[in-house]
């Protein structure tokens, strides 16, 4: 037991790696200093629920895989959609199996079970899973490009092709319709916080 604690105290710290590791594709587009896999892997995890709970599943589920869809890039790294035209990355699952050897089993069974899941894309968490990272990079997109980085769109369009979810296509649509900060002037403007222009009427899909 006393070494399933070491290896699993290992793993802690390699997870650490992720709030360090930056998202590479966004140097290619121009951002100096872009956000790193932990703020990336932390907003999806926030979509997920959301979209999840409008789509009639599981929110807790949904987030929990997107806490860990992007935790084998401690061992491969964030490869941009360029470099993968010429570097071939062991699949997810077996990096996932790699980093929980030796680890508490239960440990190695729940990540690799949430792991397994979302690279299936077959239960409808996993599919709410897979837009909320698609639809946090649509949305950081938008921010960067409001900082003037001009190069996004790319990224904005592919990500918005992408999505599987009514609902997800539509929180995109109203991402791309309005600007990053307006939701600091409705607050501040008294109308974000139940004023009579909070809520937008938004019903869940059928």
């Amino acid at each position: 037991m006393r070494d399933d604690l070491t290896r699993l105290a290992g793993l802690l710290y390699e997870m650490g790696l992720l709030k360090r590791y930056k998202r590479t594709g966004w140097l290619v587009a121009g951002v100096r200093d872009p956000e790193s896999i932990a703020d990336h892997s932390f907003r999806a995890a926030v979509i997920a629920s959301v979209i999840t709970v409008l789509e009639g599943g599981d929110p807790q589920r949904a987030a929990f895989m997107s806490l860990f869809h992007d935790t084998q890039e401690t061992r491969i790294t964030d490869i941009p959609y360029l470099g993968k035209l010429y570097l071939r990355a062991a699949p997810n699952e077996q990096v996932t199996a790699d980093q929980m050897r030796g680890v508490p089993d239960a440990v190695a069974r729940m990540v690799g079970g949430a792991v397994a899941e979302y690279e299936e894309k077959a239960s409808l968490e996993a599919v709410c899973a897979r837009d909320a990272d698609k639809l946090e990079c649509l949305i950081q997109a938008v921010e960067y490009r409001e900082q003037g980085h001009q190069n996004v769109q790319p990224w904005i369009d592919s990500s918005l092709a992408a999505l599987k979810t009514t609902t997800a296509k539509r929180i995109a649509e109203e991402v791309l319709a309005g600007g990053s900060l307006d939701w600091v002037l409705r607050v501040l403007n008294g109308t974000g916080d139940g004023g009579e222009d909070a809520g937008s009427g938004y019903e869940p899909p059928a």
